[in-house]
């Protein structure tokens, strides 16, 4: 931590040991030229409780159980995103097939090994996820992981990612000429999957600032 964050902090519980409210020191912060930020993050810093000195809030913690939940929770629903698009896809071959790119043989295999990963990935993810959401429930102060924090974003970023190319990919075929069924159904396939993870995971983060 810099020095300045550890001035900023200090004279924040200096000021509210001395009686002065939030919003006052939120003011005065504020005229002095720092930034909103900051000045909510020192004042987050401490609850909003009655007593005679500055009571600390929690702070982002990381544990090796907790490190340990989170990456296999987040390595599963991978897993069964990227298996559940797999098997949609030979469906979808099967059903439109391409002579020239496509075999009976390759897709009952792509249907095989996806089917296996999401027997063993999907039902671990969903014990995982039960799991950490009663943790929470009972420890709300658990929200506060780093690692679920930042696995989070990085899957908003991932499946933002996948969204943006597949609609560009629609995009282009769209310009090309080259529609068709089977490449359709292909794309929906990817949108819907990878925009599920991000609005459920997007709308789980906002349900926190809102409570927050």
């Amino acid at each position: 931590m810099s020095s300045g964050i550890q001035n900023l902090e200090l004279f924040v519980r200096t000021a509210l040991e001395k009686g002065s409210q939030k919003s006052d020191i939120e003011q005065c912060l504020q005229q002095a030229g720092w930034p909103d930020a900051q000045i909510k993050n020192a004042l987050g810093q401490f609850a909003d409780i009655a007593f005679p000195v500055p009571v600390p809030k929690p702070r982002p913690y990381l544990s090796a159980r907790e490190a340990f939940q989170y990456l296999l929770l987040f390595t599963t629903l991978y897993l069964s995103a990227y298996y559940l698009g797999s098997m949609l896809f030979s469906f979808v071959d099967l059903a439109f097939h391409d002579p020239t790119v496509w075999s009976w043989q390759s897709s009952e295999d792509s249907i095989r090994l996806a089917t296996s990963f999401l027997v063993v990935a999907f039902p671990i993810f969903l014990f995982m996820s039960q799991r950490i959401h009663k943790e929470m429930a009972r420890n709300p102060v658990k929200r506060l992981s780093v690692i679920r924090r930042w696995l989070t974003y990085l899957t908003l970023f991932i499946t933002a990612g996948f969204v943006i190319g597949d609609l560009v990919t629609l995009v282009y075929k769209v310009l090309d000429g080259e529609l068709t069924m089977r490449f359709i159904l292909k794309v929906l396939i990817v949108g819907v999957i990878a925009g599920s993870i991000f609005c459920f995971y997007l709308w789980d983060l906002l349900g926190e600032e809102r409570e927050a």
